[in-house]
């Protein structure tokens, strides 16, 4: 495995790779757009905030991030933080201090090497936050393809925040009032992309040089358009309809500028803003690094992505962002997996992005504003279906219950709560596993008639506890008890307790018990000579 260096990586560039770099920033500037839209919405903040935000995630933090496929921008995980922050400091250019004063503490982070904490999260925790954020894209992508657009694009948690219904009744009621125009555009537009992949998987070059993703844009505002012309009742509405992409547009009698909104910088002195900032910091520097190892998993080459220097980008990134009034940016699994499976190479096609995200803003917006939501759920369905394939369940099943068990509980917890929450919880379950499984293997018990002895395999914790006195608790009078702790450098306080106290009881029982090297902590102590302590009776 390799370390990814952005600069030299840049410097070394090859040509040939802007034929798989270029589509893969395409895909991602589709998926990027009415997330980077609807998370602002969904923030409480202006909508161009969303969009400098990804421009940002794009530009800056793809240059300088520590991974060549992770790709950045506004996240749906923050945006109830986000909008409470807004409330509670009063106005939206005080909040944007905050912005800046949480990148400065993630850049401080990265410079004190914060970045292992990642480590601490067990595999089948981020595997299951993969699955999880697939099943949610699918589920949350369905009413837009049925037509229904009452909830925010970008929202991942169970309960909505735009209309008070939860995931599942949102589906339920894009059934009911299911739109015949966005299901033929999103039908048509899912046998596209599947087809598409097939054809070229085939070799074919055509289908494997013409992304797909622009292929369905194309179809989608094609067939609203013919809708319009001879079946009105289908037509999904004009650019202004909330069926649409909305970008808002720079109005002609102002300067291109005007568009920014600047941080009120007399706020750095209220406290509120830096509570607001170290909350940002925190929060995204976790879901960051969370993202930063599903981006190492999906990459099909297996570089090893640099923590540190993620953190040191997404810091630079979130000061630049707040300055110029976006959202704070953080690692995204669904742009990312966009990006990977849109067959990205390196990081240019996480600045291609961006790019194409700029030129939406101050080129494209009125004409982009024609393609229909309908198109852009079955592309991000199509993400999500890879992200939790079935295969994914039945691999991990048989890796043993204690990887499924912390696996399974993420996946639920993130599909009926949030992000945040489904990990945490996740990650708790996990580490109890972890824990327990390893307390399953410190003694090894061996019985010849009379004779026993009690190895200690490693180090002994609290949660050995239980194995070790039913042990004890089953030794009988006459026997001839050897307990090893030649392998153990640490024993827990209670442990080491309870088997100095066991000599009086075997003394009572007639039990000859022996313990031999038996140490709290041997890592403390010069290395000398076993401890040979012997009490017969």
């Amino acid at each position: 495995m390799q370390k990814v260096n952005p600069f030299r990586t840049l410097t070394h560039y090859s040509p040939g790779l802007l034929r798989y770099d270029l589509p893969a920033g395409l895909s991602v500037f589709l998926v990027a757009l009415p997330l980077c839209l609807g998370i602002a919405l969904a923030s409480g903040a202006p909508l161009f905030s969303g969009l400098v935000a990804g421009i940002i995630g794009g530009l800056v933090v793809g240059l300088l991030s520590g991974s060549e496929m992770s790709v950045s921008g506004p996240a749906a995980g923050l945006a109830v933080i986000v909008a409470d922050a807004i409330t509670k400091v009063g106005a939206y250019e005080i909040f944007l201090c905050g912005v800046v004063l949480a990148g400065v503490i993630q850049l401080g982070m990265g410079l004190l090497r914060a970045g292992k904490l990642s480590s601490f999260f067990p595999d089948s925790v981020i595997k299951g936050m993969l699955v999880a954020i697939g099943i949610v894209i699918v589920l949350k992508q369905i009413p837009h393809a049925l037509g229904r657009d009452n909830d925010y694009e970008g929202e991942f948690e169970f309960q909505q925040l735009a209309d008070g219904e939860n995931t599942l009744s949102e589906i339920y009621r894009a059934f009911e009032t299911a739109s015949i125009g966005a299901v033929i555009i999103s039908t048509v537009s899912l046998a596209i992309l599947i087809g598409w992949e097939r054809l070229a998987g085939r070799g074919w070059r055509f289908f494997k040089n013409l992304p797909a993703a622009l292929m369905v844009v194309f179809v989608g505002i094609a067939l609203n358009e013919a809708f319009r012309v001879f079946k009105p009742e289908w037509y999904m509405g004009d650019t202004a309809h909330q069926h649409m992409v909305q970008i808002p547009t720079v109005a002609t009698d102002k300067p291109w500028w005007s568009i920014f909104t600047f941080p009120d910088f007399s706020a750095f002195t209220n406290p509120r803003v830096w509570a607001v900032g170290a909350t940002i910091a925190v929060v995204a520097s976790l879901e960051t690094l969370l993202n930063l190892e599903a981006a190492d998993q999906l990459d099909e080459q297996r570089r090893v992505s640099s923590p540190n220097q993620e953190l040191i980008a997404q810091g630079i990134g979130n000061m630049v962002s707040g300055l110029l009034g976006g959202l704070p940016v953080t690692s995204v699994v669904v742009r990312t997996s966009a990006n990977v499976f849109g067959g990205a190479k390196t990081r240019v096609s996480t600045i291609t992005h961006g790019v194409l995200l700029a030129t939406a803003v101050f080129a494209a917006g009125s004409l982009l504003n024609y393609i229909p939501l309908s198109c852009l759920a079955a592309i991000l369905i199509m993400v999500g279906y890879k992200l939790a394939k079935p295969a994914i369940f039945k691999n991990i099943f048989n890796d043993g219950i204690s990887q499924f068990i912390p696996f399974i509980i993420t996946v639920l917890g993130i599909i009926f709560t949030d992000l945040l929450i489904g990990i945490g919880i996740g990650a708790v379950v996990g580490i109890l596993f972890v824990l327990y499984t390893n307390s399953q293997s410190t003694i090894q018990v061996t019985r010849k008639g009379k004779a026993i002895e009690i190895k200690m395999l490693k180090d002994l914790y609290f949660l050995s506890k239980p194995q070790l006195k039913e042990t004890l608790r089953s030794l009988q009078p006459g026997d001839q008890v050897v307990v090893d702790g030649a392998n153990a450098h640490f024993i827990d306080h209670d442990i080491f307790n309870m088997l100095y106290d066991f000599k009086q009881v075997a003394k009572a029982q007639g039990i000859q018990y022996e313990l031999r090297d038996v140490r709290k902590d041997k890592r403390k102590l010069p290395k000398i000579a076993p401890i040979k302590e012997v009490l017969v009776e």
